[in-house]
């Protein structure tokens, strides 16, 4: 298995009961190598500010996440920008225990994320919470014009039957 492009490990032995701030940035080459997996144009940045602390449950991550993206038009493949801020709540589990069981998360649960070894990987959970945050089909302003001329029809408008079939629902109306 290959590497996450934008590993921060923290060990999990030196994470306490009392929350600790992480402060972590993609760099440049980090970028590049995420925007190529993500199939986006780029990321001109990507940084999280996380407030790790051990629970009973496992280890519990809180922050948030900020990017400056740029993604294609899914319709006319334009640069589009994007910009991310994402609240990150996340539980990391140890993935060896073979006594979990699974639960039912309440709205306030945080996202459980199973570990295995002596670390956690910030970077990768910041990417994903990244990734996760974008629009997965996003449209830029000249999407419309575009798939209008196309001869693509949107969602408010309604294609009318041809041919033979044009009046049937006009007759049976009138049944």
């Amino acid at each position: 298995m290959t590497p996450p492009e934008f590993s921060r490990p923290e060990r999990v032995d030196t994470i306490g009961a009392g929350e600790r701030e992480v402060t972590i940035a993609a760099e440049p080459a980090e970028r590049a190598a995420l925007a190529q997996r993500f199939a986006l144009v780029s990321i001109d940045a990507l940084e999280a500010t996380l407030g790790v602390r051990r629970e009973a449950a496992g280890i519990a991550v809180r922050g948030r996440v900020t990017a400056s993206v740029v993604q294609a038009c899914t319709v006319t493949a334009e640069p589009i920008a994007v910009t991310v801020d994402e609240a990150v709540a996340l539980l990391f589990v140890d993935g060896t225990d073979a006594d979990a069981e699974e639960i039912e998360l309440d709205e306030g649960a945080l996202d459980v994320i199973p570990y295995e070894g002596g670390a956690i990987d910030l970077g990768e959970a910041a990417a994903e919470t990244m990734a996760l945050a974008l629009d997965p089909f996003p449209r830029g302003p000249g999407a419309a014009a575009a798939l209008k001329a196309a001869g693509v029809i949107s969602e408010g408008e309604e294609e009318k039957p041809a041919g033979a079939l044009a009046g049937l629902k006009d007759l049976l109306k009138k049944s």
